[in-house]
């Protein structure tokens, strides 16, 4: 599939990287298939993009949480996962939106509204974790900053 984008500029996705939503992403309940992209150009192995196939100009930046909060482990009711198969721990990616604003200083991640993906099928969802325990703008640049700095020395 040939797509033009607004981040990429036109880039093709082969149909065994389709990730199937059912029920959309939170906010946008009719765009239902994604590609996730990684940025080569920037070279970063942290922030990748949810890219819309439906709307080219929709593509949302998001990461493994465990790079910013290591022990991030939300639960979960089974019943919200039923709708993207049967996910063994190995098969399940788990991703988090991150907000980039204008002051960089202040990028934050969605701990409360984790993607979750079943790498076997490529079907995804995207829950709301309940509970006070994780943040909707949980702050990641100082974190980032300093694992920066950890991989460097």
């Amino acid at each position: 599939m040939q797509i033009t984008t607004r981040v990429f500029g036109e880039i093709t996705i082969d149909d065994d990287k389709i990730i199937h939503f059912p029920s959309g992403i939170i906010g946008f309940p009719d765009l239902q298939d994604f590609a996730l992209i990684h940025d080569q150009e920037k070279g970063t192995d942290t922030i990748h993009w949810l890219q819309s196939l439906q709307e080219p100009a929709f593509a949302m930046p998001v990461m493994d949480p465990l790079i910013v909060y290591p022990d991030y482990n939300p639960e979960v009711e089974d019943e919200l996962l039923n709708n993207i198969g049967e996910i063994l721990p190995d098969e399940l990616l788990v991703m988090v939106t991150v907000t980039v604003p204008k002051d960089i200083k202040k990028m934050s991640v969605n701990l409360k509204g984790p993607i979750v993906i079943n790498s076997v099928t490529r079907l995804a969802t995207q829950m709301i974790v309940e509970g006070e325990g994780y943040q909707v703008k949980f702050p990641i640049y100082d974190i980032l900053n300093k694992n920066k700095k950890k991989a460097g020395e």
